[in-house]
């Protein structure tokens, strides 16, 4: 019989009670970490244009990992929403000097825009044809960006992006001058865009996603719209990314042709396959180890660039989930083996266990 006295129920709500807390991590807890990193970069680096740099790359990862990761699109074409959310934002603050808010949902709205275009045309193939027109619609891109001086200023890129404070009703209340109140601006905006994509990840959307990435056809035949999910994945993706490039713009005061460029977009995924895909705390992990490692690299080495591409092929062979897959492996090896103590305990009982067996065998 089910008991259904009062100390049953109880004891029942003390131990949902007590297990609480605990359910509380485990959902949040990419979210705490995400928070760590936040919380560790002022901690441990003296640059604050580096770990911004951080942040806004990582940014740019989760957008591709959202398309990479979750949804297995291997797109080439993640340095044109970038680009175009630091041309946005650059134009916005340059020539309509209207306050960063505006400029930053602008450079959302046009990345996402660019990424509903981009993404209707290449989602109407598959394997290496999808690659090859997200790579050829970032040669497109980048050749408009280099021909068109007046709107983008051409190879020289737009100048003198200002930096102004947020402000309400014409008076500052965030200052944004220095380089560690920028940091602390952009992390606010990271974590929260961290948080989203965790829901989105977890909604059925996202479930939808990696079914679609696990087996096409299945999910086609289930009922699902594949080619609208993929489209939504692609507008998320632009948009995220286009708030970083906006970030990046705002960051350097110049919106470079190079964000525009093909090469960002190889960058931004050597970050996303570094991290880790599938997951997206993983893309905070490549972009710290790309940008932090490329630094240090940079001042030991001209020639650093070949050190990434041997690690990069270490990842590609030995790492196929990155530095995420390698945490979970040693993590797992740390609790399957048991401490010291209890190493002696087992072979001292094994020892007492094959010495009683001998003794019953004479």
């Amino acid at each position: 019989m089910i008991d259904t006295s009062k100390s049953a129920v109880a004891k029942a709500a003390a131990h949902a009670s007590g297990r609480a807390p605990a359910l509380v991590l485990h959902r949040y807890r990419f979210l705490l970490l995400a928070l760590l990193v936040v919380c560790i970069l002022p901690l441990t680096l003296r640059s604050g244009s580096l770990a911004t740099e951080v942040l806004v790359f990582a940014l740019a990862a989760l957008g591709c990992n959202l398309l990479l990761g979750h949804t297995g699109l291997l797109s080439f074409g993640q340095g044109i929403f970038f680009g175009l959310g630091s041309y946005s934002a650059g134009l916005v603050l340059t020539r309509a000097a209207l306050p960063v808010p505006v400029a930053l949902l602008a450079a959302i709205v046009v990345g996402a825009a660019a990424a509903a275009l981009v993404g209707w045309f290449s989602i109407r193939q598959r394997g290496t044809y999808f690659v090859m027109l997200t790579l050829a619609f970032g040669q497109l891109f980048y050749f408009l960006a280099y021909t068109t001086p007046d709107l983008t200023g051409g190879d020289n890129g737009l100048l003198d992006i200002p930096r102004p404070a947020l402000g309400l009703f014409g008076k500052d209340l965030v200052a944004l001058a220095s380089p560690w109140q920028y940091y602390g601006f952009v992390a606010v905006l990271f974590l929260v865009v961290f948080w989203l994509l965790m829901r989105v990840s977890h909604s059925v959307f996202g479930r939808t996603l990696l079914a679609i990435r696990d087996n096409e056809a299945r999910a086609a035949a289930v009922g699902y719209d594949v080619k609208r999910f993929k489209l939504m994945a692609f507008v998320i993706s632009g948009a995220v990314t286009g708030l970083a490039g906006a970030l990046h713009a705002l960051m350097t005061g110049i919106a470079p042709l190079s964000n525009i460029d093909y090469h960002t977009s190889e960058m931004i995924l050597v970050i996303t396959v570094i991290g880790g895909t599938g997951n997206l705390f993983a893309s905070v992990l490549g972009a710290a180890f790309y940008v932090l490692f490329a630094d240090w690299l940079s001042t030991l080495w001209p020639r650093w660039l070949l050190l990434l591409g041997i690690v990069l092929m270490a990842v590609s062979l030995y790492m196929q989930r990155g530095l995420w897959g390698l945490g979970e492996r040693v993590w797992q090896a740390l609790r399957r083996a048991p401490p010291d103590d209890a190493r002696g305990a087992q072979a001292t009982r094994a020892a007492n266990a094959g010495d009683d067996t001998a003794k019953e065998r004479a």
